[in-house]
């Protein structure tokens, strides 16, 4: 039987906390399954999710695509094939490995030209890097797009986080559009983070996309955010840990 790891990206618009949830969602898996190997994949440019599990990070994807493109611009192709060819071996080195999971970060877009080759040639490492693994935990940027172009176009949970804002619930449904087209994906569900007060839960218009779950403002998660607390150790009781375990069980992941 074929093994297949369980890809669950996490997206919506910037600032609605999806690196919280991210991160809860690996602290959730480390504790329920210890024998399992679980990867976080670091997708968004601001690098957040590192902080976020206590991660030093040396080395990330654009890296090593950066030392490519600068090969091929400087004309030494031959050393451009030999780095293309020893990115796996590179993404190994990008690899932080802790005693519950593994991290790694795609880090910042090279802004000038096109390099679709290299791009399609490191989504297609990270793909086989992914399936070593059990659990992908994938922390996107605010569309869903850079994660089709640069990190993988197949995932099989799609959650799609909101704020109590009609903004919000406007990004996650624009999401959830371009999602239709461009990533495949087995199941998706949004989830309202951060609502202020549960009276305006009715409010809430995720149009046709499931909400696995309400969350409510988390003062824990506050505090630990100031201090530059791990999120791994987040207090089981707190709401944001409470809300995503729910919404995982809502996904069958838990």
């Amino acid at each position: 039987m074929e093994h297949k790891a369980k890809i669950i990206a996490v997206a919506g618009k910037g600032g609605v906390g999806k690196t919280s949830i991210s991160g809860t969602v690996v602290k959730l898996l480390t504790e329920k399954y210890p024998d399992k190997r679980i990867l976080a994949i670091d997708a968004d440019p601001a690098v957040g999710l590192s902080t976020a599990l206590g991660i030093d990070v040396k080395m990330t994807i654009d890296d090593i695509r950066k030392e490519f493109v600068n090969e091929v611009e400087n004309g030494k192709v031959r050393a451009a094939i030999e780095t293309l060819g020893d990115a796996r071996f590179k993404m190994f080195d990008a690899l932080v490995e802790t005693d519950k999971f593994a991290f790694i970060a795609v880090g910042r877009p090279e802004s000038a030209g096109c390099y679709c080759k290299i791009n399609a040639y490191l989504k297609e490492v990270i793909s086989v890097l992914s399936s070593d693994f059990d659990y992908v935990v994938i922390d996107g940027e605010a569309g869903i797009e850079q994660i089709n172009r640069r990190v993988m176009e197949k995932v099989t949970h799609l959650i799609l986080v909101t704020d109590a804002s009609k903004k919000g619930c406007g990004v996650i449904k624009t999401v959830k559009e371009v999602a239709d087209c461009l990533v495949m994906y087995e199941k998706t569900g949004a989830i309202v983070n951060r609502i202020p007060d549960k009276s305006i839960i009715p409010l809430i218009d995720t149009g046709d996309i499931p909400v696995l779950s309400y969350i409510m403002s988390d003062k824990n998660l506050a505090s630990f955010d100031i201090e530059g607390k791990n999120i791994l150790e987040l207090p089981n009781i707190s709401p944001i840990v409470c809300g995503v375990r729910t919404a995982l069980e809502n996904l069958s992941i838990l």
